[in-house]
């Protein structure tokens, strides 16, 4: 039997657990990965008021909404205004593997943090496997 080395699979498998990623209104850079037992999201948005964050989840896509709004005074001279500014909105679908119900966030030095438990169903847990003799050995399964 020939296999094949697909070197997307991962990738693809990663994106099945986790989700997809929808940019709109600028980009917004993100960072996302499991570390243990929790999916980490890292967005970075310098410059954005707390009070201008908003984050909501609604049929597993975690929205993350902000505003980045630098008005010049009336004698301001302005040289050149390179920062965008305006709304800024992150969509990241999120897979089935998550607990929505204890997502966290934190937001310091211009990047907003959000923790995202994976939900129990998606960690190992041991099976019991029964013998013939009636003794009982435990082996310890993953979902892939």
């Amino acid at each position: 039997m020939q296999t094949q080395n697909d070197p997307f699979r991962l990738f693809d498998s990663l994106l099945d657990q986790f989700g997809t990623v929808r940019t709109s209104g600028g980009n917004v850079p993100v960072d996302a990965y499991r570390r243990g037992e929790d999916v980490w999201l890292h967005f970075d948005l310098p410059g954005v008021a707390t009070d201008s964050l908003d984050i909501d989840v609604e049929r597993n896509v975690l929205t993350v909404s902000a505003e980045r709004q630098w008005l010049p005074n009336d004698d301001d001279h302005v040289y050149f205004s390179e920062r965008r500014q305006g709304s800024y909105r992150r969509q990241v679908t999120l897979g089935q593997d998550v607990d929505i119900d204890n997502i966290e966030a934190d937001y310091h030095d211009g990047v907003l943090t959000i923790r995202i438990p994976v939900a129990e169903k998606a960690k190992p847990r041991k099976i019991a496997i029964n013998t013939g003799s009636g003794a009982r050995e435990a082996v310890e399964t993953t979902e892939v």
